[in-house]
């Protein structure tokens, strides 16, 4: 097939794959993106993506930029209208920055009194902290991290040495305090030709600042090779021209895993490295903290009137 016969083939084919859903097609998706929502949240925009190429849907979509912009186009028409809680999606990518002030040091005390938090780890002889390749994970385990009193640091890719060195030297600190204490970093990236490289790279910058003494364990918990056949993750060819990590010919983005399948299996590597009832008893520390700050502050509200 050449010249004018070509051209007007790949119009055409162009034009079939650009078709318009019809308003059913769309009302489909979004009953699909509000039942995911429902039962898992908050996930990034990208995570749903994944969730909607599902073949097994009524209403997949396709494994595209143009798919994924599909599912970003809904979601803002459901948030618009209201069907669709903001909260249910995260986007720890665009944050502000905000100076709070405050009437008094009573008010003061009352605003920061629901932050306080008992110590977790004081009684483990474990420290551990969490990376991510980018910041649309973080803004899908960021509660669990702060539920679990762990540190999350989203990488954004190959990690600058200036994190890397600040990290090491918060960890220094803390073996400092605690020479006991083993250190372990948990962390989850893409399964592409970047992607695997990424870790080993932070790995060895961190390791570069450590003090000699420090043990890391560096644990790679996701995406591997064995949950992409397990889970039967979507995957897409690697680019020809990468010739990085020639062993990876499929490439999977870590937004691919079902949200609360990566805070389930966060929640599990970390948890086992708690003391037994360490969680139930630190609520109840922080209660009774809790009420007594409080007391606090209305007796200098008090104090001030």
């Amino acid at each position: 097939m050449r010249g004018p016969a070509r051209r007007l083939s790949v119009y055409r084919a162009r034009t079939i794959s650009r078709e318009r859903r019809t308003r059913a097609q769309i009302e489909q998706l979004d009953r699909q993106i509000l039942d995911v929502l429902e039962s898992d949240r908050p996930q990034s925009v990208r995570h749903l993506f994944y969730r909607m190429t599902d073949p097994r849907l009524p209403e997949p979509v396709e494994k595209s930029e143009r798919g994924y912009r599909h599912v970003q186009h809904r979601c803002v028409k459901l948030r618009r209208a209201g069907l669709l809680p903001y909260g249910w999606i995260t986007d720890a990518t665009r944050r502000g920055y905000f100076t709070p002030t405050y009437r008094d040091a009573g008010d003061f005390l009352r605003s920061v009194t629901g932050h306080y938090r008992s110590d977790l780890w004081e009684w483990s002889c474990h420290y551990v902290e969490v990376w991510v390749e980018s910041r649309s994970l973080a803004g899908v385990v960021e509660d669990l991290c702060r539920e679990l009193a762990v540190s999350l640091y989203p990488c954004g890719g190959f990690s600058s040495i200036t994190l890397a060195y600040e990290a090491a030297h918060y960890i220094n600190s803390v073996a400092e305090a605690d020479p006991e204490k083993l250190m372990h970093i948990l962390y989850v990236g893409d399964y592409d030709p970047a992607g695997v490289l990424i870790d080993v790279a932070l790995e060895r910058e961190l390791s570069r600042h450590l003090a000699a003494e420090i043990d890391l364990t560096f644990a790679r918990l996701g995406i591997t090779p064995e949950q992409i056949r397990e889970l039967n993750l979507p995957t897409k060819p690697r680019k020809v021209s990468d010739r990085r990590a020639l062993h990876v010919e499929e490439t999977v983005e870590a937004e691919a895993m079902p949200a609360h399948l990566l805070r389930e299996l966060l929640r599990r590597n970390i948890e086992v490295l708690l003391p037994e009832d360490a969680l139930s008893a630190a609520k109840v520390a922080e209660e009774s903290e809790r009420e007594h700050l409080e007391r606090m502050a209305s007796l200098l509200e008090a104090r001030v009137s």
